[in-house]
């Protein structure tokens, strides 16, 4: 059901992992294609703040949830990404076993992260904890 809390945290996480991924983009390595980095980005943050934060709305503390939303929009985005890497390696022929296609998946997600490591990032993440937590639970006071 649609609810102004899911739309507001759907849309909030949206733009977070949009941001992030425009900040991500520099610390690549030269040369590397970064695709649609940033729409995918913003579709797992729709994803994540509609079905994870958008339903805990209200019942807990904007920090809380905002750490919830924010947390599980970075872990799903570094799966999705390795998704892909590891289903071009595969396309290509580049992976023997499905064992090793799943190590791939942790390994590239693992190298994604170390992206996130960057301070602006991190402050960028940690200011859309905030913000996203306190505006969905605003939005479930109000309208929810």
């Amino acid at each position: 059901m649609t609810t102004s809390n899911k739309l507001i945290a759907a849309i909030c996480l949206a733009f977070i992992g949009g941001l992030v991924a425009e900040f991500v983009k520099p610390q690549m390595p030269e040369g590397s294609d970064p695709g649609h980095l940033t729409l995918i980005s913003a579709f797992v943050g729709v994803i994540v703040g509609w079905r994870v934060m958008g339903r805990r709305a209200g019942r807990s503390g904007s920090i809380e949830l905002g750490l919830v939303g924010v947390t599980s929009l970075v872990f799903w985005g570094l799966f999705v990404f390795g998704m892909i890497e590891m289903l071009d390696l595969a396309y290509s022929r580049r992976l023997d076993e499905p064992v090793e296609a799943m190590e791939r998946v942790v390994t590239i997600a693992l190298e994604y992260a170390l992206y996130l490591a960057h301070p602006n990032i991190l402050i960028t993440l940690c200011v859309g904890v905030v913000v996203s937590g306190f505006a969905t639970n605003f939005a479930a006071r109000r309208w929810g």
